[in-house]
């Protein structure tokens, strides 16, 4: 685990990372090679219905289309991206990642952005990646869904899971409060296409975007995973992470946005289990501090490992954890309601607004 900063890439377990940072937690650019991959770890997850080893990569990219266009209110990924990468760049990272495969069933690339998207990962660096994996079980892409199309659909072997990042799927809350440049009518779409041709799908939805109270967050949570189960094998509940020189950071340091609750978390897992058809699941990025999903700081390890133990077993027995901060929880999200408001409550908020009456 690295405990000086937020991860870039929010939803990804951050232990086994060798990204260089700062002491502030910021990606050092200085160090960075663009022959390079970001990083690469293992870790276990699922694939046929059993806990596997997985070997993990995040390349680095041109960068995001979408966020060199503004991007996503709480996206940090332009500290993941190489402006200068070229074709030539990537195929040394895959040399480095080929080095550290161990023969794990399951491997993940991630990238800045979208790795359907040929600005970031051409053609000829995507058909490499399949060919030199050919023999995995699963291997997961992310995409946004503009880029998931018949042609790239075509493209993927019969064992590839594609990723996407729909969020919400209330139209208002992706765009006021993430800014993410597509529609879930969009995310749909693409999620049904790649469902139809028989490949899996693995659907990230953000816990607590910024703009939306505790309880807010907690019921858009549930409403997107029911309307992403349908299509998903798969579905990722994000809890924010605040992350370097984003809108959220901004909102953060002035009080007016609080990271989730892992109470929060719990509650959206108890009440979707046995609902949907689609494994549930959660890696928590900066969990345990006050940039991410977090507790009272007592019970926090114990609740991430409730949550982990669960994203395996999907026993909803495995989220029994006691700690008297619940009702700490409880108590905010009435006030958060009653006040109206969905800034940070345990940073005075309550005060600054008695005085203003």
């Amino acid at each position: 685990m690295i405990p000086t900063g937020p991860d870039p890439h929010p939803g990804r377990p951050q232990s086994g990372k060798n990204i260089t940072q700062t002491a502030f937690g910021r990606l050092d650019m200085k160090e960075r090679n663009p022959s390079e991959p970001e990083a690469v770890w293992k870790e276990k997850d699922v694939s046929s219905g059993r806990t596997v080893d997985a070997m993990v990569a995040i390349m680095r990219t041109s960068g995001c289309r979408w966020a060199k266009a503004g991007g996503c209110t709480m996206c940090g990924y332009r500290e993941a991206s190489l402006p200068q990468t070229t074709e030539s760049d990537l195929m040394s990272q895959v040399d480095r990642i080929i080095e550290r495969y161990k023969g794990e069933p399951f491997v993940k690339f991630y990238t800045s952005g979208s790795f359907l998207d040929t600005g970031e990962i051409p053609v000829s660096v995507r058909e490499r990646i399949f060919d030199e994996f050919s023999e995995c079980e699963r291997i997961l892409v992310e995409s946004r869904p503009e880029f998931v199309n018949e042609e790239t659909i075509g493209s993927l072997p019969k064992t590839a899971t594609v990723a996407l990042g729909l969020e919400s799927s209330d139209p208002e809350v992706l765009r006021r409060s993430v800014h993410k440049g597509f529609t879930p009518a969009e995310s749909k779409r693409a999620g049904t296409a790649v469902r139809d041709a028989g490949l899996s799908v693995r659907t990230y939805l953000l816990l607590k975007p910024i703009y939306l109270t505790e309880g807010q967050a907690i019921e858009d949570s549930v409403r997107s995973a029911l309307f992403a189960d349908p299509w998903s094998a798969e579905i990722s509940i994000n809890p924010l992470n605040v992350q370097f020189g984003t809108q959220t950071e901004r909102l953060w340091k002035r009080g007016e946005f609080r990271a989730p609750w892992i109470w929060s978390l719990i509650e959206v897992f108890r009440r979707l289990s046995g609902n949907i058809s689609a494994r549930l699941m959660s890696s928590p990025s900066g969990g345990g501090s006050q940039r991410g999903v977090h507790n009272c700081g007592e019970c926090d390890r114990r609740a991430l490992d409730a949550v982990e133990k669960f994203s395996f077993s999907q026993d909803v027995r495995d989220l029994d954890v006691a700690c008297a901060c619940v009702e700490k929880w409880k108590d905010y999200l009435r006030a958060e309601k009653m006040l109206g408001t969905s800034a940070d409550l345990e940073r005075g908020i309550i005060n600054d607004l008695a005085l203003r009456m």
